[in-house]
């Protein structure tokens, strides 16, 4: 079931107490049989630009101060699964014109799976699929453009909102309805309902990423409440300066660790 019903509930929403500690919320990993094509198409056609390495996509600009702008990466994959089907449903987009963005978006090569529809007493909204299988939902968000929300699909939202606020911390979001969510700095994590929904790992869009400013800490931390590690915290930094490990989070959703350990982008306050 496609991200469909997202923004229908975004207007009613209501913002809970921050939890402690919230920890940066810093990428999201998206699989492609060309990834230097995906990036050209994110960033002529969802506004995107040059991030922190080759081939990573911003939305916003690098200011040398925290928080961080959102990434968008790429991993090569021949014949990745669609993101629809999987616990990490689609991400989200905000514009002012919507209906100019789709038809744009369309013109270069995505499919419209909802087109634009007013909702009543709200905004409008649409769905479009990239060339490579990621969902992407458009929003007309009256306080923000550009990249805006991920939609996960679990079997129980509840639960999966607590342990993300457990081990990531966060802005409870309130939803129309039964809905939940979270919030990092400008960017929303929705969490909805979803039955039979497949792991992460492998489809269109692979993975999340949250950006610890000590990976040993957090991973001690982490263990320490039960959380299951996929790839213990890298012991030095990689080619790009950056130290990572993976751990899952209910229901299959995969999830990086990175510290922005010896690079420029670590030397943000």
């Amino acid at each position: 079931m496609p991200a469909c019903g997202v923004f229908v509930a975004l207007c009613g929403l209501s913002l809970g107490a921050q939890a402690p500690t919230a920890m940066p919320y810093d990428h999201i990993h998206l699989t492609a049989s060309d990834p230097e094509k995906a990036y050209e198409w994110y960033v002529a056609n969802l506004e995107g630009r040059a991030g922190e390495n080759a081939g990573r996509v911003i939305f916003e600009p690098f200011t040398g101060r925290g928080p961080l702008p959102l990434q968008l990466m790429f991993i090569k994959a021949a014949a990745a699964a669609p993101s629809e089907g999987s616990v990490i449903d689609s991400i989200g987009f905000s514009f002012a014109d919507i209906g100019a963005k789709v038809r744009s978006l369309e013109a270069a090569g995505a499919r419209v799976v909802s087109p634009v529809r007013d909702v009543p007493g709200l905004s409008r909204r649409a769905v479009v699929v990239d060339p490579w299988g990621v969902t992407i939902e458009l929003v007309q968000d009256r306080e923000r453009t550009g990249f805006h929300h991920i939609t996960l699909r679990v079997a129980d939202p509840a639960a999966t909102t607590r342990w993300l606020l457990s081990a990531f911390g966060g802005e409870r979001v309130t939803l129309a309805g039964d809905l939940q969510g979270l919030r990092y700095d400008t960017t929303y994590l929705f969490v909805l309902p979803g039955t039979g929904t497949a792991p992460s790992q492998g489809r269109a869009i692979d993975h999340l990423g949250w950006g610890p400013r000590n990976i040993d800490a957090t991973s001690a931390d982490l263990k320490a409440n039960g959380v299951t590690f996929t790839a213990a915290p890298q012991p030095k930094p990689n080619q790009f300066g950056h130290r990572t490990a993976y751990v899952e989070a209910p229901g299959g959703v995969r999830i990086e660790l990175v510290q922005h350990a010896e690079c420029a982008w670590g030397k943000a306050e």
